[in-house]
């Protein structure tokens, strides 16, 4: 098992409704981000990053059961020897489009992928896609990780389930717009308090038709401390972090230990 892992965190802008240009941009800030030192062991980046929320062209739009992406990322993983979580996209299907992440691992297999359970409603997600019915859980290096995506990290109840499988690790990748730097901030924070465990988040940057990206990508540890934060415009965010201090955190509070679920 690795215990330290250097983290890439691309923070980027998305130009919705082109998905040519938006791959464009991505290829070029992987390399940049391959290129960085120390060299990551994973590189994460934002949301619905091959469309942005071009929701009314979306069927039009939607990777083909993601085969663009798969094929991307699956090369760029193998030929770097570096963990990717692609972000999310939009993934056409046959019964409709979901918002999915994909986990590729060192050598460019396809280890895990999670589609977003929760959608939502103040972006119109739930009258153009499906939404996930199963919890997104993955190895990074002989750690147990999972993925939630945006408007997951309010539903403390998921992120407690994924620490009870044993995930020490959590990505969010997200399109999280103003003026709720407030709320990312917080429930970020919280899920990795409540669940002692890291959590690493991408947020996008720019603008979206008359919605801003404020950006702040983060790292928290589980003592909920930010280990590194970015800004509002786009950047690579690099942060290394020890999982031996998840367990660090959990002897010291045996939260899981305490609980007593038959009364909640």
């Amino acid at each position: 098992m690795t215990e330290k892992l250097n983290l890439a965190i691309v923070q980027m802008y998305i130009e919705a409704g082109s998905p040519d240009r938006n791959f464009a941009r991505l290829e070029e800030r992987l390399e940049q981000a391959a290129a960085l030192t120390p060299k990551p062991d994973l590189i994460l980046f934002p949301e619905m990053w091959n469309t942005g929320y071009a929701l009314d062209e979306i069927e039009a739009l939607a990777d083909e059961n993601g085969n663009r992406t798969k094929a991307l990322i699956s090369a760029f993983s193998k030929r770097h020897g570096i963990h990717v979580l692609a972000g999310s996209i939009a993934e056409k299907r046959a019964d409709g489009v979901y918002n999915t992440t994909y986990a590729f691992d060192r050598s460019g297999q396809l280890q895990a992928e999670y589609s977003k359970i929760h959608l939502f409603r103040l972006m119109d997600e739930e009258k153009h896609l499906q939404a996930g019915n199963a919890p997104g859980v993955l190895d990074i290096d002989g750690s147990r990780a999972a993925s939630m995506i945006c408007y997951d990290i309010r539903f403390p109840e998921l992120a407690r389930r994924l620490a009870l499988d044993g995930a020490k690790l959590l990505f969010v990748p997200a399109e999280w717009p103003n003026p709720r730097l407030h709320h990312w901030r917080t429930l970020l924070t919280a899920r990795a308090i409540e669940n002692q465990m890291f959590v690493v988040a991408c947020n996008r940057t720019g603008s979206s038709g008359s919605t801003s990206f404020f950006g702040h990508s983060m790292v928290i540890d589980p003592w909920g401390e930010i280990v590194a934060e970015a800004g509002e415009d786009e950047t690579i965010l690099q942060a290394t972090i020890d999982m031996a201090l998840v367990d660090d955190v959990r002897t010291r509070i045996p939260v899981f230990e305490d609980r007593r679920p038959g009364l909640y």
